[in-house]
């Protein structure tokens, strides 16, 4: 590893660092406005609206992770980099148009599949409603900051995230302390930031989209083929991925409104350590599809292993946050003393988080720049089946035997990885 590589991957690094750091703000302020509202089933309802829009928007994350495969192998490669983001987009927005017209039938399975409270559910379809208006523009985003993070413009994501977040909270505030909108004023300003920062990013990726000298055709078949082909198996994937997390909550909502708030509380967590550690899985991504696409084997076990050593660095840095940080955060999120007592009570299980869980999200990285769709799918379909058979056997410990599943999931997932990438190096 030298010298020269660790600056590359800090530079890759750093602005998508400061924007995944920027993306819990969102969950944060949207807890926060409604944790101190009087009633819990405000809180309740937002977590079921949340993980809805995660386990809906996250099925189609291959926007992210397949244009920024095929946009840094295009890059490695000296091919046009033009029409991998054109296909992206197209393919975003018509993905968002189908999802609002099937809102009403998306929205009864999930709510169905949840569960909750009567009262939380009225609340969570009065959210749903109104965030899925901004579907085109969320999916959008994510092909526009996959493109940009494979072509090594890391600083676009930076800005788009500051931009929406930034937006996301002043209307936070606004629509929901001031003019008293509740958990629809959450929903408004969650979709209004998705179409600031699509013309954010649109504006600051402008000269990516003008043609080059001998622009490659948009719709060519061999092209179209591999990409779908690659988005069909990060699309199972994720959608086997965010059923445990789905199922995970729907779970937690069975056992009452003050667990499924808590839990709601403690996956902020989660998200805090998935984003620390996903600024240096993207820069993984980005060197390793350059590597790719050049044929650089070298080049590519470089970038595994220096990739490999920062995230050992985030995931201690994570570990030692939680311990020091944990309960003034919980306290910050809520004030309800029901629902800060029961996420004291589970704090531990998210102290064992960044051991359990680093490697996989580091790997994701190193799959997703090599174009590894297969083997992301298959890895992940066997974490998950293992995800409910520990599930099953921990019933009787209700929440803790939630959290151990998690734990066990998350665990099960990197060592998966961890294998293949062992395999395909000897």
């Amino acid at each position: 590893m030298s010298l020269s590589l660790n600056q590359r991957i800090w530079m890759l690094a750093w602005p998508l660092l400061l924007s995944n750091l920027t993306a819990p703000l969102l969950g944060l302020v949207d807890t926060a406005v409604v944790g101190h509202l009087e009633h819990p089933r405000y809180l309740a309802a937002v977590a079921l609206g949340g993980n809805f829009f995660m386990f809906l928007y996250f099925s189609f994350n291959f926007l992210r992770m397949g244009t920024t495969g095929f946009a840094s192998q295009a890059r490695g490669g000296g091919r046009d980099t033009r029409v991998v983001l054109l296909r992206g987009l197209a393919l975003s927005c018509a993905v968002g148009l189908a999802l609002i017209a099937l809102s009403p039938l998306l929205r009864e399975a999930g709510l169905w599949l949840l569960g909750g409270s009567d009262e939380a559910q009225g609340l969570a379809r009065d959210y749903i409603d109104i965030r899925i208006l901004g579907a085109p523009a969320a999916l959008a985003n994510f092909a526009l900051i996959g493109f940009a993070i494979g072509t090594h413009n890391t600083r676009v994501p930076l800005k788009m995230t500051v931009l929406m977040h930034s937006t996301n909270a002043l209307l936070d505030v606004l629509l929901v302390q001031v003019w008293h909108w509740d958990v629809r004023g959450v929903a408004t300003a969650s979709a209004i930031a998705e179409y600031v920062g699509l013309i954010g990013g649109l504006f600051w990726l402008r000269h990516a989209l003008h043609s080059p000298s001998q622009p490659e055709p948009v719709w060519r078949l061999s092209a179209l083929l591999a990409l779908m082909s690659v988005n069909r198996d990060i699309f199972i994937r994720s959608l086997a991925l965010l059923t445990a997390f789905f199922f995970f909550t729907a779970q937690g909502a069975r056992l009452g409104d003050t667990v499924l708030a808590a839990n709601a509380v403690l996956i902020t967590f989660l998200l805090i350590l998935s984003n620390l550690l996903d600024g240096f899985a993207n820069a993984a991504e980005a060197l390793v599809g350059e590597a790719q696409g050049k044929g650089d084997h070298t080049g590519f076990r470089e970038a595994v292993s220096a990739t490999g050593r920062w995230t050992i660095g985030c995931a201690a840095l994570g570990l030692a946050g939680f311990a020091l940080g944990g309960a003034p955060l919980i306290g910050l999120l809520t004030d309800l003393p029901a629902i800060r007592d029961t996420a004291t009570a589970y704090l531990p299980w998210v102290l064992l988080l960044p051991l359990t869980a680093s490697a996989g999200f580091w790997l994701d990285g190193i799959f997703v720049g090599a174009t590894w769709g297969a083997a992301m799918r298959n890895t992940m379909l066997v974490s998950v089946a293992l995800f409910f058979a520990i599930w099953a056997l921990t019933q009787p410990w209700e929440n803790h035997g939630l959290w151990l599943t998690m734990n066990a999931f998350m665990a099960a997932r990197g060592m998966c990885m961890g294998w293949v990438l062992w395999r395909n190096h000897r």
